[in-house]
């Protein structure tokens, strides 16, 4: 699971997961909401769009199952706080 870090900046609350998604508000539950809301809807990009790799990097074979499961997840109905915030 991609590192998730959690920085305070005066009243505001920043979330991140990894490098790829973030989340911003002024409470924690806030700043979850956000992050949230922001890996569905990188979720759903790639479950409809697909990925493509410029062939100078190497994709994150980790972090694209992690999402990958989350996308699943959220097809399904299903709510991705508790794989996002296990």
């Amino acid at each position: 699971m991609p590192a998730l870090t959690i920085k305070e900046n005066g009243d505001r609350v920043r979330l991140a997961l990894g490098g790829f998604a973030q989340g911003e508000g002024s409470s924690l539950q806030e700043a979850a909401d956000d992050l949230v809301s922001s890996i569905l809807r990188l979720v759903m990009a790639f479950r409809s769009n697909g990925f493509k790799a410029c062939p100078e990097a190497s994709p994150d074979f980790e972090t694209m199952n992690f999402l990958y499961e989350l996308g699943e997840v959220a097809a399904a109905g299903g709510d991705i706080r508790s794989r996002v915030f296990a």
